[in-house]
């Protein structure tokens, strides 16, 4: 049965709630407003996006509160961080998402998700041969995409120079 959304974000704050517990931290405001502002957004993010988009909507909260609560969550696996190309840090959702790779434009560093089966498979193999339990992967391609008639990006739709 799949998680309705108000299900996710209840199991997700149980999960940050029982890991600030186990550490003896507290469980305050500006901690929950963070995760819930990260599982609503719908894509990857740096963390001056996040902390740009919490102050659009009016939270009171530091830079640092923001950068130490994402290391929370990263130690607790609620989120993934990535490094695409010249990005200092991207950050994903981990809880409830399916295992997926990615595709990095080199020339506007856009992230396209992609699922793909076969990359499952081999990594099953790989697991067998070398007898190793893999707990998860991360793959990631960069090239260009293609370009449109007028020479632009399909992702960013900027001119691409040759």
């Amino acid at each position: 049965m799949k998680n309705t959304k108000q299900n996710l974000n209840d199991e997700v704050k149980g999960v940050f709630t029982g890991y600030l517990k186990q550490l003896g931290y507290r469980k305050t405001e500006g901690r929950y407003d963070i995760l819930q502002e990260i599982y609503a957004m719908g894509t990857h993010f740096e963390v001056e996006t996040l902390y740009l988009n919490l102050k659009k909507k009016n939270y009171h909260i530091s830079r640092a509160t923001i950068y130490n609560t994402v290391e929370l969550l990263l130690e607790c696996g609620l989120i993934v961080k990535h490094s695409f190309g010249n990005k200092a840090g991207s950050y994903e959702k981990a809880y409830g998402s399916n295992q997926h790779d990615h595709l990095i434009c080199l020339h506007c560093n856009e992230a396209i998700e992609f699922e793909e089966a076969s990359i499952n498979d081999i990594i099953e193999k790989i697991s067998s041969k070398y007898k190793f339990q893999i707990s998860h992967h991360s793959f990631t391609i960069f090239g260009n995409p293609e370009v449109d008639k007028d020479g632009k990006c399909l992702y960013c739709l900027k001119t691409i120079k040759k």
